[in-house]
């Protein structure tokens, strides 16, 4: 009979007492579960308990527990002597064991065999792994049916998602068991087939990954780029900050690490940068220099260039109709400025020529209207125009039209970012691969839509999730840019899953599931 994750005797078993072990520990206790702890170092049980214990009395004295409770889950935290060289007959008991070991192979699989040699038949056993297979973690197994991922982020306490992971020989009843057991521990489950970076990993390829192809192209630097994501798209850190935070002896490994699980697809191709100023020791805050140099824990950014002081009385302004929503919005805002606006069907040899493409960069753009290219600009107006604005011209676009278009932006204090002629500007490029790698994972069925959306945004904290991006912005305007991309470089990175393009096709929201 499987375990009822909600009876009121469970006993979970935490192996490794380290940071995810001990938080893994803490939530359990406070949610009325007892644990059990066991950790190669028997001093680091003593430090987890501690740590656990001292963590709830906070919150006690915070009001987010009564005294009772936050002592009743103090006394729930059971250190044990058990560990690999002592053994787990402590854990004899345990209807949930869950592991939070080294990241090795070996280690995981050895564990999970002294246990099976101790606990009932009943009992599941979870790992807690990041980044190895969970089949091959329960392949040496004697039932390996039972073993499956169970990945917490950290801190776990805080970050309210967990993985619940299928191995190909995990029952699905086991699934279903960790899944109310994590609802028990006030965590969000998301589902997830076992494939390389699960789901929160997979996910969060194109963030960082399109954002450095964007600087290694020279469209932008690195604090443009954040500004960018952060002003104009709404996330709380840009691509570098983040990358700065995490650390590049982190994500660069992730980086590589997917890429070749993935047998080198091109969506999650990296580029250089990373690797040169990995070997560097450039690894971010930890090391006080990364992407950015950080003094006191601030990161040092370079100023923005000041918009050019330029008499806006008397400029002519002519912008394109062929995106008319884009238009509209453009139109209102240049209005403002006072500048006088062209209304016929081609511009006249005065005015400053707009465009407002999607996925194509300015050069095609101006060439797809005949338009002459050294009057040209393009805005993107993906977000609207009401917070940070985005410029760029041709290779050609005259240095005085293009002076008088970021004139034009930044009246009323708006800031306005200037970059080279890129497909797809900054922030089209970045949300369209965030979309196109939510879509595949819909496609190849690792999660469904709903635990993809949560898993992004609890996960990994972006402003909606991957999906959702899609039906906000417009699936067909989603593919457009892909598709705009894709016939420019004729690089493989940008072709669209097929879950987009159908579902942009028949103007169906990216979040219906198959039937």
């Amino acid at each position: 009979m499987m375990l009822e994750a909600t009876r009121p005797d469970l006993t979970l078993g935490v192996i490794g007492a380290g940071i995810m072990g001990r938080g893994i520990a803490q939530v359990a206790a406070e949610a009325g579960i007892t644990v059990l702890l066991a950790d190669a170092r028997p001093e680091a049980v003593a430090e987890a308990v501690a740590f656990g214990t001292d963590m709830i009395r906070r919150k006690a004295a915070k009001g987010s527990l009564t005294p009772e409770n936050a002592e009743a889950a103090v006394g729930r935290l059971r250190p044990t002597e058990a560990g690999p060289d002592r053994g787990y007959d402590a854990f004899a008991s345990c209807h949930i064991v869950v592991e939070a070991v080294a990241e090795r192979l070996d280690i995981k699989q050895t564990v999970i065999g002294a246990l099976e040699a101790v606990v009932g038949d009943d009992c599941i056993l979870a790992t807690n792994t990041s980044s190895l297979s969970v089949t091959a973690i329960a392949a040496k197994a004697r039932r390996p049916e039972r073993v499956a991922g169970f990945h917490f982020f950290n801190p776990v306490p805080l970050m309210k998602l967990v993985e619940v992971i299928g191995g190909i020989m995990t029952d699905e009843r086991v699934l279903d068991a960790l899944t109310a057991f994590a609802h028990r521990l006030g965590h969000r489950p998301v589902r997830a087939s076992d494939t390389p970076g699960f789901l929160v990993n997979h996910a969060g390829r194109a963030f960082a990954t399109e954002a450095l192809r964007i600087v290694s192209e020279g469209i932008a630097d690195f604090a443009d780029v954040d500004r960018v994501m952060v002003d104009a798209a709404g996330f709380r850190l840009g691509p570098f900050e983040l990358l700065d935070l995490t650390g590049l002896d982190v994500s660069h490994t992730v980086i590589e690490s997917i890429y070749r699980q993935y047998y080198e697809e091109p969506r999650y191709r990296p580029v250089p940068i990373v690797a040169q100023r990995h070997a560097a020791g450039l690894l971010g805050r930890k090391t006080g220099r990364g992407f950015y140099a950080y003094v006191g824990g601030r990161a040092q950014k370079p100023a923005e260039a000041a918009a050019p002081e330029i008499d806006l009385t008397g400029i002519k302004v002519w912008i394109s109709n062929r995106h008319q929503d884009a238009a509209d919005v453009l139109r209102d805002v240049i209005e403002a400025t006072g500048a006088q606006i062209e209304t016929g069907e081609r511009p006249s040899d005065e005015a400053i020529i707009m465009l407002t493409p999607f996925g194509e960069d300015t050069t095609t753009a101006t060439l797809v209207e005949d338009l002459n290219p050294t009057r040209s600009v393009a805005v993107d107006c993906l977000f609207g125009l009401d917070r940070r604005r985005t410029l760029m011209g041709t290779p050609i676009t005259r240095q005085d039209i293009r002076d008088a278009a970021h004139a034009l932006l930044a009246a009323g204090n708006h800031p306005v970012t200037v970059i080279h002629d890129s497909p797809g500007f900054i922030a089209q490029r970045v949300i369209a691969c965030i979309v196109n790698i939510g879509a595949d994972i819909a496609q190849q069925r690792i999660a469904t839509p709903e635990d993809i959306n949560s898993a992004v945004e609890i996960g990994l904290g972006y402003p909606r999730g991957s999906l959702r991006f899609g039906d906000d912005l417009g699936p067909r305007r989603i593919l457009s840019i892909l598709d705009a991309c894709h016939a420019f470089y004729g690089d493989p990175r940008y072709r669209a899953s097929p879950w987009l393009k159908r579902r942009a096709l028949l103007d169906a929201p990216l979040t219906l599931p198959d039937v």
